[in-house]
């Protein structure tokens, strides 16, 4: 957590830090710009995923404790008078884009090539034409049995025969493609649709466990939930007017508002890649 690399250097520089950092903090208000609204909202991206391959490394704002224990204790009118919740939404959905954006991307990595995908159609149009060949010839043995016509109902049966071998044979070579298509067929990947990274089907269930109980697993889960009930609540409701959202952008980019509204709060990058998936729907 950034909490901790701030302990860290804190424990490094001694008193130097913890001066530099109280005298930064000392004068900060709730609104304050420099403040980090998602962490006082509920927990900032940035603490999520240190030490991970989504390290996003130290919040650029600060994490007084003193501010967030103050807006935990206002009341939910109080809180909604603030609206920090939106821009909690706004971080949150920055970061659920881009994972979403990276599971896109890995999927089309695992998709079939060209040639893969000419030969199971392929395959598949043979697999259909037999089963129509087989079909036609089982109508016609009987028919012909009925007609006493033996010998040419014999020779039909023969032709079906070796039909459903041809397609047993058509459906065995689809099924090799299938298991050993892609990039990275032959280890049978697949993309955990909640964090985006590589899953093997050929792993046991430890380690499985390890990846769904893994901190970037659990952080993206844990993000998308939040923003799911957050979606509900807020849902209809309009982000209150505030003055510093009219305060021009200060030097780290921040304009103290809500982002682009246009496109509001509507889940416009969130696809539904529920939080309720954070415990692995099963084992994918």
């Amino acid at each position: 957590m950034a909490h901790e690399q701030r302990k860290l250097l804190e424990q490094l520089m001694g008193d130097q830090f913890s001066g530099s950092i109280a005298s930064k903090t000392a004068n900060l208000t709730l609104t304050s710009p420099q403040v980090c609204r998602s962490y006082l909202a509920g927990t900032c991206p940035h603490d999520l995923f240190t030490n991970t391959k989504q390290d996003l490394g130290p919040c650029p704002k600060f994490h007084p404790e003193h501010l967030k224990i103050e807006y935990d204790a206002l009341s939910p009118a109080e809180k909604q008078k603030h609206g920090f919740e939106y821009d909690y939404m706004r971080d949150m959905q920055k970061y659920i884009d881009d994972c979403n954006r990276r599971i896109d991307g890995a999927q089309r990595r695992l998709e079939k090539t060209p040639d893969e995908i000419r030969r199971t159609n392929a395959l598949l149009k043979t697999i259909s034409d037999l089963t129509k060949t087989i079909n036609t010839g089982l109508l016609e043995i009987q028919v012909l049995g009925e007609t006493g016509s033996v010998s040419l109902a014999a020779s039909e049966f023969f032709k079906v025969r070796t039909a459903k071998m041809a397609r047993e044979q058509a459906e065995h070579d689809l099924k090799s493609l299938s298991d050993t298509s892609g990039p990275s067929g032959h280890q049978k990947l697949q993309v955990c649709d909640v964090c985006g990274a590589y899953l093997s089907r050929l792993d046991n269930d430890r380690r499985l466990a390890d990846h769904f109980y893994g901190k970037m697993h659990l952080g993206y889960a844990q993000m998308r939930k939040t923003y799911d009930r957050l979606q509900q609540e807020l849902k209809g409701r309009p982000p209150p007017h505030r003055p510093e959202d009219m305060a021009p952008r200060g030097d780290d980019g921040y304009d103290g508002g809500w982002g682009d509204r246009r496109g509001g709060y509507g889940g416009g990058g969130y696809r539904g890649r529920g939080g309720g998936r954070g415990r692995g729907r099963g084992r994918w």
